[in-house]
């Protein structure tokens, strides 16, 4: 008999659209994941993905055909699977089935391209920061801008985090501003901005690596294939 192929229980979770692999690894540290009725909190343990009976947050899990989705995120929509104080998340704007989680987070108050999917694998891809993924955002803020502004977000802000830089900055207007980074850091160019003495108004992600917007409304969504993401 040909010997089963076993994978990692994280990375079939993710697989399986429960989670990108870091959050499913959360999931079974947190006993979260049964198999065979049993909780497991073991990340490193391998699984038949074929056979054996697994279950994340009391539902089964299988394994469902890949499926993408390029959202343009309305403002007021949570970039989350769920949450109980909030009605509105992204999970909205798609059919329901194959279930399908966000990819990386875009606050509340800002608006863009947003990737939901199944496949943990491309996922890992596009959000872990040694694959350096560029994300472009277009800003708006409350004044005037200062072409220091291009130098100081190229040679660093000093945040919680450590050093949050921009890759690329081009000033629009005299209150517009494209900005491209790869790190990914929570409400990171509103922070970076509000240390030089500006808030942001309006942000909007444009792209993400190969990706663009476009001129897709906002609250309506596009299938893409594995092959456009990366």
């Amino acid at each position: 008999m040909p010997e089963v192929k076993k994978i990692r229980l994280a990375k079939f979770l993710a697989e399986a659209g429960v989670a990108s692999r870091r959050k499913a690894e959360e999931l079974i540290l947190q006993g979260k994941v049964k198999i065979a009725n049993k909780v497991v909190k073991e990340v490193a343990i391998k699984v038949d993905p074929n056979s054996e009976d697994i279950e994340a947050n009391d539902k089964p899990v299988m394994l469902e055909p890949k499926v993408y989705y390029l959202i343009n995120k309305p403002v007021g929509y949570l970039s989350s699977v769920k949450d109980p104080h909030h009605d509105k998340t992204v999970l909205d704007l798609v059919p329901k089935e194959p279930r399908v989680f966000p990819v990386g987070r875009l606050d509340k108050d800002s608006q863009g391209l947003m990737i939901l999917t199944n496949d943990g694998d491309l996922a890992y891809k596009l959000t872990h920061p040694k694959f350096e993924v560029a994300k472009t955002y277009l800003v708006k803020v409350d004044k005037k801008l200062d072409k220091s502004v291009i130098t100081k977000l190229k040679y660093g802000i000093r945040l919680s985090e450590g050093t949050a830089k921009a890759d690329k900055v081009k000033i629009n207007s005299s209150k517009e501003l494209e900005i491209v980074i790869h790190q990914g850091w929570k409400r990171q160019i509103r922070r970076m901005l509000e240390k030089l003495g500006y808030q942001v108004v309006f942000l909007q992600r444009i792209a993400e690596g190969k990706m663009v917007l476009g001129n897709l409304p906002p609250g309506k969504s596009k299938k893409l294939k594995a092959k456009d993401l990366l």
